[in-house]
């Protein structure tokens, strides 16, 4: 893996936020034209069905993006003639094809009209990531216009979780993650991490192009995974270029080509659509430091004075707000300005007390106390069940049947009745034997 520039590093974890929030059912999907002349619904990615607010709260903008005072555009966005857009297409530096049809079209109508402000938002914080997507891109051989992925995954926001669980910038699901080398556990979520996840995902997409050999099939397959690519082939007969197998694609997959060629459209021609980019203020110079036990962020807050804020968008991959050292030896980034400190305190930041931290037990006792009361209960069970059946035992009482005897007679010279010397003998019809034993009572 390439070593990424201190500058480029310090950008990328000043960065961070929570997930991403939905707008309405409506904005989630899109209805397109086909060369038919008919109507289809095409589900929308997640991440263009975002709500602006919540996307300004991820980039915690108040602090690291602001509006471009210099920038007066009017808002509004401008229309085209068809041929304009064809034009624009086929003039990016593209090694992947970016052809134009009606799904297209409307994605961009899409990004250039309801998400104009989103893309703003977008445009700012490409400066943090774009340079961590092109060395790890380059790094695996594939065409660098592959940066604009995380804009449909996830609008760039590192800590981005989807409605079925892919999580990150590149929007890995766990099995496929750990495939690819990145740690996720209880503590650790690596598919956070911009850069970790950034080389796992130039390696995935560099696996898919050996499967299929075309850049289009790999960007829908990075969708809806390889096997949803051959199952659309096979119904299509075997056709393999993505357009032929659209129809036979899920319905986001038809919409997930389209979104990454819109995508590569409105982040370059942002300009002649009205958007100003927000600015992207440089956070402070960070550092790493490497730690042998765990560490809670509270016990750093409180010992270096950083809020526990800016550690989790410095340290994004952390789940818990614990940097579980003690399982291997972990990295902590920090303000460049802390981390002598933090080297000269850290007996102070580990003996800091923390609410519910390092209560786990590494050895416990077995009180056995409870097992013998158990068996004593046990034993004393067993005591009452003999005394009771000792007390049947006593106070029952059998007697044999003599030749000629009736239930009758029996009953009578026992004081009882032969309804009762049935029920105690369980005998349902009126016939006894001779010499055998019956109880009276």
């Amino acid at each position: 893996m390439k070593k990424i520039s201190l500058l480029i590093v310090t950008m990328l974890f000043a960065f961070g936020g929570g997930a991403m929030a939905q707008n309405n059912d409506d904005d989630t999907e899109i209805t397109v034209t086909n060369k038919n002349g008919e109507k289809e619904v095409i589900d929308l990615p997640e991440a263009l069905s975002l709500d602006y607010d919540s996307l300004l709260s991820v980039y915690n903008s108040k602090t690291y993006l602001k509006a471009n005072a210099d920038c007066d555009f009017p808002d509004v966005n401008p229309v085209y003639d068809k041929s304009v857009y064809i034009d624009r297409l086929s003039h990016l530096p593209t090694v992947i094809e970016m052809p134009y049809n009606d799904p297209v079209q409307k994605l961009i109508d899409r990004y250039a009209g309801h998400l104009r402000r989103s893309v703003s938002i977008m445009l700012g914080a490409q400066n943090f990531y774009m340079p961590i997507f092109e060395e790890a891109l380059e790094a695996y051989g594939v065409p660098l216009e592959l940066k604009y992925l995380p804009v449909i995954e996830s609008a760039l926001n590192p800590n981005a979780v989807s409605r079925v669980g892919a999580t990150g910038l590149w929007q890995f699901m766990l099995p496929t993650a750990k495939n690819y080398g990145l740690e996720i556990n209880s503590f650790v979520d690596e598919r956070r991490d911009p850069v970790k996840s950034s080389y796992a995902a130039a390696h995935y997409l560099s696996d898919l192009y050996k499967i299929f050999g075309d850049w289009n099939l790999v960007i829908a397959a990075y969708n809806c995974g390889p096997q949803g690519i051959n199952k659309a082939i096979h119904r299509a007969k075997g056709l393999t270029d993505y357009w032929d197998i659209y129809p036979y694609l899920p319905r986001e997959t038809r919409g997930y080509v389209p979104a990454f060629i819109a995508a590569n459209y409105i982040m370059n021609y942002y300009c002649e659509h009205n958007i100003c980019p927000m600015v992207a203020e440089l956070p402070v110079k960070t550092d790493t430091v490497m730690v042998d036990r765990d560490i809670h962020f509270e016990q750093i807050s409180k010992v270096l004075n950083i809020g526990i804020d800016e550690l989790k968008d410095l340290n994004p991959q952390y789940r818990r707000n614990i940097v579980n050292g003690s399982s291997k030896l972990s990295a902590l980034r920090l303000p460049a300005t802390l981390i002598n400190t933090f080297i000269d305190r850290q007996d102070s930041i580990y003996s800091t007390t923390v609410d519910n931290f390092q209560n786990k037990r590494t050895e416990v006792d077995i009180n056995d106390e409870p097992a013998l009361v158990s068996s004593s209960r046990s034993s004393s069970r067993s005591k009452s069940s003999r005394s009771s059946r000792s007390r049947r035992s006593r106070g029952s009482k059998s007697v044999t049947i003599r030749n000629g005897d009736t239930l009758s007679d029996i009953a009578k010279r026992n004081h009882t009745t032969v309804a009762k010397l049935k029920k105690l003998n369980r005998i349902s019809g009126s016939s006894i034997r001779a010499g055998k034993k019956i109880k009276v009572k």
